[in-house]
């Protein structure tokens, strides 16, 4: 399974992103995908998942402002925020979980909020 992470970039603070992620390989239909990130100096982090039957997880400091989804025909995740804040600075990775144990990692997308 290959996971490609795009759509980070610099905003301003305030601003928004979306970041997709798109899984292809041997995907298997039950899974789950989501976003962790880490910043500098700091250790990876769960921002938000997704099962395959439509259950959501957030980490409490990202409700409200960032949005999961996913297109389980593209087998596609997607990452959408808001109100951007100069601390959700950080490399954005996505991640795949399938039975019985695989795990796999894209290879992280930028984020830089800054003025």
């Amino acid at each position: 399974v290959q996971l490609q992470a795009s759509g980070g970039g610099l905003v301003q603070p305030g601003g928004s992103l979306r970041l997709s992620c798109a899984a292809s390989g041997r995907v298997f239909s039950i899974n789950t995908m989501g976003w962790y990130r880490q910043a500098p100096g700091k250790q990876r982090e769960l921002v938000a998942t997704f099962t395959s039957t439509g259950t959501t997880n957030y980490a409490d400091s990202k409700k409200g402002r960032f949005t999961i989804s996913r297109d389980n025909a593209k087998n596609t995740l997607y990452l959408q925020m808001d109100s951007l804040k100069p601390e959700d600075t950080a490399v954005y990775y996505c991640n795949l979980r399938q039975r019985p144990s695989y795990v796999y990692w894209g290879q992280g997308t930028q984020v830089t909020v800054s003025s």
